[in-house]
């Protein structure tokens, strides 16, 4: 057995790129447009890792989707903290739960999904401006 993917739908296709791909660093691996069906299926992985993807599916009606209370978070683990999460910053993502601790942060999608950063190896040191930044809304 071999994990694939996990499928997010998402209701703004460009915002959600922008926010996956360019803030968090993800790489597009393969895309799926379907006329019939009218979605289209665009699988991230995080680079280096193309076996455990994220599939967003974009429906070309407009829907309304909530966040269950079963499904948590996705999680991906950074080389650098604080460079992760100021990349996120600088594309205008807030950052939820900020790595006051050095090793764990939460920020948000453009559709709510909750996103978990975990620092590679140890904590790094603490440091400013992250050290001493509050939560912000729900992560």
């Amino acid at each position: 057995m071999r994990y694939l993917h996990t499928m997010v739908r998402v209701t703004d296709l460009s915002a959600s790129l922008r926010f996956y791909c360019e803030a968090l660093g993800l790489r597009e691996v393969r895309r799926i447009e379907n006329e019939t069906g009218r979605f289209t299926l665009v699988f991230l992985a995080a680079p280096g890792d193309e076996h455990a993807q994220v599939e967003l599916t974009y429906n070309w009606d407009p829907e309304q989707y909530g966040i269950g209370r079963a499904f948590g978070h996705l999680a991906y683990e950074v080389d650098d903290i604080y460079a992760a999460c100021q990349r996120l910053t600088d594309h205008g993502v807030t950052i939820n739960r900020p790595p006051r601790d050095g090793r764990m942060a939460f920020v948000r999608s453009p559709d709510n999904i909750s996103v978990e950063l975990l620092q590679r190896g140890g904590s790094l040191e603490p440091r400013e401006p992250w050290k001493s930044m509050p939560n912000t809304g729900e992560w």
